[in-house]
């Protein structure tokens, strides 16, 4: 099937892209490995979750959030609002088309996509004169290399499958990963009267919903060295000093971070208040797994019935692109630097892999598809 841009991934990124396409009266394909668009808010995601922006930062090109909707969108909230995107753009995925390989074929100046249909087992040929890598930072979910995890006779869980606390209620849970999935579900834990401990290895802001939503307002006004002033002046007001609970703040300031690095820093929705009651008790680096017992830096052991892990995802593109040393480095991760991260060359693009949140995800969709279209403008001209 030949088509003019063929993009891979049905997520929040590809369906923008796609959106913006359509718009242009862009032919396009998206293909999709699962059997629904936007799967990992669809069944990875825990149930409650929150958008931890406030909305007018988390929409997709096109359409905003309705003034009726809350500020910071539930999960299903925001499930409901990507089918009416799908819907108001009519957008048509092909599902269980899992991409096995893409190749630029020089011959015939096309991108060449094999993806195998999960459905008949057989290999079908997509082409394109463009290829867009949408499959996300967040393909894939990632567990670190623990010594002695497989002798760990609990249940070890990454958080992409965790869904509630209700499930572990009275036992000793251990979750790694001290970002805002693990900050969260440390919480859940904890509500549901489960003997919660988190991990928290390195540096870490933290912040309030509503110090992150002034910090992004004043962004637009002020240089980010004095919003980070500002914002680590109401974090230290709010929470005083963390570090004799065990967690240390970054030398350098949460919108610096994440600007350079892509770090989040965490929105607290509770889990500090948990943590300073010694509800939830915070551990150092996890050293190694013994049985029952994990081991850390500290020299300290402890007993845990579960363990889950919030330490992140994988984008999984190299294992299908094929011929490209230009875009993506060798984690999948853009190599040009931001604002520009986004194109490569012979036709190939990324959307959503800037580390900056839905509002990244729309700004890589619009501006990858005006590009085509300037380009097809330059070929017929």
């Amino acid at each position: 099937m030949e088509s003019i841009v063929v993009i891979v991934g049905a997520g929040p990124s590809g369906l923008a892209t796609s959106a913006c396409l359509n718009l242009l009266s862009i032919p396009n394909i998206i293909l999709e490995r699962e059997d629904c668009c936007a799967s990992l808010w669809k069944k990875r995601a825990y149930d409650r979750l929150n958008l931890h922006l406030a909305k007018q930062f988390c929409h997709l090109p096109h359409m905003p959030h309705p003034p009726s909707s809350p500020t910071y969108i539930p999960k299903k909230d925001f499930i409901q609002y990507i089918d009416q995107y799908v819907s108001h753009f009519k957008l048509a995925p092909l599902y269980c088309r899992s991409v096995e390989s893409a190749l630029f074929d020089q011959d015939v100046g096309r991108w060449v996509v094999e993806a195998r249909n999960l459905v008949t087992d057989e290999v079908e040929e997509y082409r394109g004169q463009f290829l867009i890598v949408a499959s996300g930072e967040n393909s894939q979910g990632f567990i670190p290399d623990i010594p002695g995890l497989e002798t760990f006779p609990g249940e070890v869980v990454h958080s992409n499958l965790y869904k509630s606390g209700s499930d572990y209620s009275d036992k000793a849970v251990l979750v790694v990963g001290s970002g805002n999935s693990g900050m969260e579900i440390a919480f859940d834990l904890s509500n549901f009267g489960a003997n919660t401990s988190i991990v928290v290895r390195s540096p870490v802001h933290v912040l309030t919903r509503d110090m992150v939503h002034l910090g992004m307002v004043l962004l637009k006004y002020l240089p980010c060295s004095l919003v980070d002033t500002i914002t680590l002046l109401l974090s230290k007001l709010k929470f005083g000093d963390l570090s004799k609970y065990g967690i240390r703040r970054p030398a350098k300031g949460p919108f610096h971070l994440k600007a350079i690095a892509g770090r989040s820093p965490v929105i607290d929705v509770g889990t500090i208040g948990k943590i300073m009651s010694r509800e939830i008790e915070v551990l150092p680096a996890l050293a190694s797994i013994r049985d029952c017992f994990a081991n850390f830096a500290d020299g300290t052991s402890h007993p845990f019935d579960a363990i889950v892990f919030a330490t992140g995802y994988r984008s999984t593109a190299n294992c299908w692109l094929k011929g490209d040393d230009y875009l993506l480095d060798a984690e999948g991760m853009p190599l040009p630097s931001f604002p520009n991260h986004w194109k490569g060359k012979g036709g190939l693009y990324c959307v959503g892999l800037s580390r900056r949140g839905l509002a990244g995800v729309s700004m890589d969709a619009v501006n990858v598809a005006n590009d085509i279209k300037r380009v097809l403008d330059e070929d017929v001209n």
